[in-house]
């Protein structure tokens, strides 16, 4: 099943290429001279990397079908559509401003439209990131608090680990020079969070962690339902990659704070800091990287509510994805395996750009990789007190807890994948991985998806 499935994405790639239209000239690399960059330029290397390719001018259309698979959502289908702007070509591979959109939607449950947009130029010195989107979950994993606290029986029905949820988001960022590789972040996200049980076929509502949550207190009544999360978002950028969509080598460091106060609309306040470092290292020129990065991230004060703790925040282009575990975050670990207040992620990643050629006048490249990635909770939500408190024994509640080692360890993961590279922007993805203990994941993980993880 997995040799059809990466044979008909394949094909889908190809389609890809025929509907793909240049609005202006294509030409052959180096007739372009590059212009003075007078406002956020691209980073210094990326003319390197386009040496070899066509150089893409005017406006790049890439419609797909999505064909698509993940192993904590099932099946995805729908259509996306990317635009990319690259002027008159003296930036490629960067483009001065994208548009992406996206209809899709799982096989699980999960229906998602997306749009963003991100622009260098339209603003001088300043570099705008816009989305807008609507996720609508109705079985979304949850499978407790604390990473090894909460005890992951695989033999329990599916429905047991699942509930509901619809997350309509906006946010608009923007990113300014400092220094030449030193950049200020500022933006503000908004998010509506609508929580409930999940539903089986008939319309019922079976027992469920999420509900025996609620039961015990765990997670409060005024947060079971849901409620508003408003942001304003400040942080630093360090970044001298040589190029943005698939580095081969620099260091990429950001660090940012969310403040989410009251006043501002938030339903339960709360302050939030980001901190990743992540560093790209030549091994063969630009054939085969060494790429890896790390992660800290957790709540200053006061915890915040419990719908706000499975998302991995961002300041600049894209959006906040779900954490920790899956395909954007730690893969091979069940989605959102890992949740607490403090928590951290690695990933590290072995990169082999094995062949390089043009189809159709496009530029396509072929990349192996293999990576070793974990996850932990280092500081939790205090589960047992309140269990205590509600003078409920841990045996008849059937809560799938354990005291025994109240300090969570790593949740590890390896796997490798396929990568095929169109003008060194578009990034269709096929991995797999395998995580090491079965609390994590009782079988491997397929992924087949767009972009590298970094």
């Amino acid at each position: 099943m997995k040799k059809h499935l990466l044979l008909l994405f394949i094909f889908l790639l190809s389609f890809n290429c025929l509907v793909a239209q240049e609005i202006d000239t294509v030409k052959a690399a180096g007739v372009i001279k590059p212009e003075e960059p007078k406002l956020v330029a691209p980073p210094d290397g990326d003319k390197d990397i386009a040496k070899n390719d066509i150089i893409k001018t005017g406006l790049s259309f890439g419609p797909l079908p999505i064909v698509a698979y993940d192993q904590d959502r099932g099946f995805e289908y729908g259509a996306l559509l990317n635009i990319y702007n690259f002027g008159d070509g003296s930036w490629y591979p960067t483009p001065r401003s994208t548009w992406y959109f996206e209809v899709s939607a799982y096989t699980k449950g999960t229906q998602q439209y997306i749009i963003t947009y991100d622009n260098r130029v339209l603003i001088p010195g300043v570099r705008i990131s816009a989305a807008a989107q609507l996720v609508n979950e109705k079985a979304l994993d949850f499978y407790g608090f604390n990473g090894y606290e909460s005890v992951y029986h695989s033999d329990y029905d599916t429905y047991y680990y699942r509930l509901k949820r619809m997350v309509p988001s906006v946010k608009l960022d923007f990113t300014g020079n400092i220094t030449k590789h030193l950049y200020w972040k500022a933006g503000y996200h908004f998010n509506y969070f609508k929580i409930g049980d999940y539903e089986d076929s008939d319309g019922k509502t079976p027992n469920t962690l999420f509900s025996l949550y609620k039961n015990a207190g765990i997670i409060p009544a005024g947060e079971a339902k849901g409620g508003i999360s408003s942001a304003l978002r400040v942080g630093l950028m360090y970044d001298s990659r040589n190029f943005e969509a698939a580095p081969t080598k620099g260091i990429w460091a950001e660090a940012h704070v969310a403040f989410a106060p009251k006043f501002l609309g938030t339903s339960v306040g709360y302050t939030k800091f980001n901190i990743t470092f992540r560093h790209y290292v030549p091994i063969y020129r630009d054939r085969l990287v060494f790429a890896f990065r790390l992660n800290y991230q957790g709540y200053i004060g006061a915890a915040p509510a419990f719908y706000i703790l499975p998302f991995d925040t961002i300041l600049g282009p894209g959006y906040d994805r779900d954490g920790f575990g899956g395909y954007r975050t730690v893969r091979g670990l069940m989605r959102d395996r890992v949740q607490g207040i403090n928590t951290g992620y690695f990933n590290t990643e072995l990169r082999w750009k094995f062949v390089d050629f043009h189809v159709w006048k496009q530029n396509v490249t072929l990349a192996l990789s293999g990576f070793f990635d974990g996850s932990r909770v280092f500081k939790g939500i205090d589960m047992e007190s309140k269990i205590k408190l509600l003078n409920m024994g841990l045996d008849n509640f059937n809560f799938d807890y354990t005291s025994d080692n109240l300090n969570d360890r790593f949740h590890l993961a390896a796997g490798g994948g396929l990568r095929i590279i169109i003008n060194q922007n578009f990034i269709v993805a096929v991995e797999y991985g395998k995580a090491f203990d079965k609390q994590d994941n009782a079988k491997g993980a397929l992924y087949i998806n767009t972009g590298y993880l970094f």
